[in-house]
């Protein structure tokens, strides 16, 4: 095994914020904090040798020429055959040759827009990003009970999003508000996102109409030119476990990549059930169904940015329940990161998607272990990193919190040892001498706030300091702080008009939408 520092990427936009003691000390002055995209300066960990990593793409490739991946979609078929596919029914067998060459347009990096310009980020190289949850019908709220989601908890989650410094976007279904007809549901959601947060967000895939509301809705606020050229949300669109992408995906995928639009092209994977009992065996199916939704957004638009990524957990065969914070998800990220290395492809992977119920000792075990491995791996898109609980069942409030200060202590880890005081710290030494201390010392004084992470929910005082303060849990105080946090919430400034415009919008198609749940195949 090696460390390999193996990402080049072209240099950034000149908007970018800088980092290191400058950037921070700005970080600590502006108003709502927001760290910039994370420029990594550690190496990738490479899990396995180079020769590994071949062989898993050699056989990816085999199971695309000789297998086939089904796309159900006429005009996915078409596309197919016009660019010289084997086409039989809705089975499609790629040529390895075709394959690589449209996976080869996707840029290496791209910018990812916010409504305010400052929060703007770079995806892909050695850039990475923390981005909460998704998809959550149950919450975990203020008074840590669990109930279905509504559209204020969607809100407080979009403030609590925003008010994160290390959380870089403000995602879209942090939960669902279940009291909003399904077919109108997804209007609520990106008004909430686009609203109540000013950092790029996320799209909606669960129809064609779903995902060209998002568009009109993103089209008011940052321009209808802008958005049909420049990237300003994600998407995620998952393949069908083995081998299929259906046609609510595609048809999310034409809307998305024709407006130039990134898209999540992860299989959702659960290993032994939907992939072989094989830790490589899965990523060898998931690569080669990855690769080929990447390969068909080329199709649509070549050179539109996209996202390589994977959700990958294991079954357990006793109860069929998923197991996320296992060794072999976080193997099988080092895996997908370092074939993402090998295409030259931004990726994506999940932080912190774990099964316990609670946000107790379980979830900080199983979420470590699948945080480090983001880290580690290289993951550009660090997806599900605030909130997830239950296998993703529920978003916790508490869980919530503390994800986004653990997605701080990343974000630190990350940047890599510090290294321009060393003559500083060195010169301290003679100074103190032996038996002497440091805690008045100058280098001390003009150094200890940036020299160490200090948490802000994790307690370290004695017991007794802890006692007197109420013996409270990590829960308890992560619970005080979020009601703290949207207490202190003063919403990013939408500009009125803007927003009347997005609710008449909303107003129109709610008015247009049938509310007959039997009509979600068209809506």
């Amino acid at each position: 095994m090696s460390m390999t520092d193996t990402a080049t990427t072209p240099e950034a936009p000149s908007h970018r914020r800088g980092g290191g003691r400058v950037g921070r000390r700005a970080m600590r002055a502006a108003p709502v904090a927001s760290f910039p995209t994370l420029v990594r300066k550690i190496p990738a960990y490479e899990i396995v040798p180079d020769e590994a990593v071949e062989l898993i793409h050699d056989e990816s490739l085999k199971i695309l020429e000789e297998v086939g991946c089904e796309f159900r979609d006429d005009e996915a078929i078409a596309l197919w055959k016009a660019a010289g596919a084997d086409v039989s029914g809705t089975r499609v067998h790629l040529d390895r040759a075709l394959l690589m060459d449209l996976v080869a347009k996707v840029p290496a990096e791209f910018t990812l827009h916010a409504r305010n310009p400052e929060r703007t980020v770079r995806v892909g190289g050695r850039n990475s990003i923390f981005i909460p949850m998704y998809g959550a019908p149950y919450v975990r709220d203020l008074d840590n009970n669990r109930r279905y989601g509504t559209l204020e908890d969607l809100q407080n989650f979009h403030k609590l999003a925003y008010m994160a410094p290390a959380l870089h976007s403000s995602s879209s279904i942090i939960c669902e508000p279940m009291e909003i007809p399904v077919p109108k549901r997804h209007l609520h959601i990106i008004h909430s996102a686009l609203k109540h947060s000013d950092k790029p967000f996320m799209g909606i895939v669960t129809s064609k109409d779903r995902a060209e509301d998002t568009m009109a809705m993103a089209g008011i606020v940052f321009g209808e030119d802008f958005v049909r050229d420049n990237p300003v949300l994600v998407s995620i669109t998952n393949c069908n476990s083995p081998l299929v992408w259906d046609a609510t995906m595609l048809d999310a995928m034409k809307v998305y990549a024709r407006h130039n639009q990134p898209l999540i092209l992860a299989p959702f994977a659960l290993c032994g059930a939907s992939t072989p009992a094989s830790s490589v065996g899965a990523v060898a199916q998931v690569n080669a169904e990855a690769l080929a939704g990447v390969a068909f957004t080329q199709l649509l638009r070549p050179g539109s940015p996209q996202i390589y990524g994977q959700f990958m957990v294991a079954v357990d065969m006793k109860t069929g329940a998923p197991m996320g914070g296992t060794p072999e998800a976080a193997q099988m990220m080092y895996l997908m990161g370092a074939l993402a290395r090998k295409y030259r492809l931004p990726w994506r992977t999940s932080g912190f998607h774990v099964g316990s119920k609670l946000n107790d000792a379980q979830a900080g075990y199983e979420a470590n272990m699948l945080m480090h491995a983001a880290i580690l791996s290289g993951a550009n898109y660090i997806w599900h990193s605030a909130g997830w609980n239950e296998a993703g069942m529920h978003c916790s409030i508490a869980k919530f919190v503390v994800d986004a200060e653990v997605c701080a202590m990343g974000y630190r880890m990350t940047e890599g040892i510090q290294w321009d005081d060393f003559d500083e710290a060195l010169a301290a030494i003679r100074d103190v001498g032996p038996g002497g201390h440091y805690l008045g010392h100058p280098h001390t004084q003009a150094n200890f706030q940036r020299a160490f992470f200090i948490p802000k929910l994790f307690d370290n005082n004695s017991i007794e300091q802890w006692n007197a303060a109420g013996a409270k849990d990590i829960k308890q105080r992560a619970l005080e702080h979020a009601r703290h946090l949207l207490e202190e919430y003063q919403e990013p400034g939408l500009d009125p008009a803007v927003n009347e415009e997005l609710r008449a919008y909303i107003a129109r198609r709610s008015r247009e939408i049938p509310a007959v749940d039997a009509l979600n195949d068209e809506y």
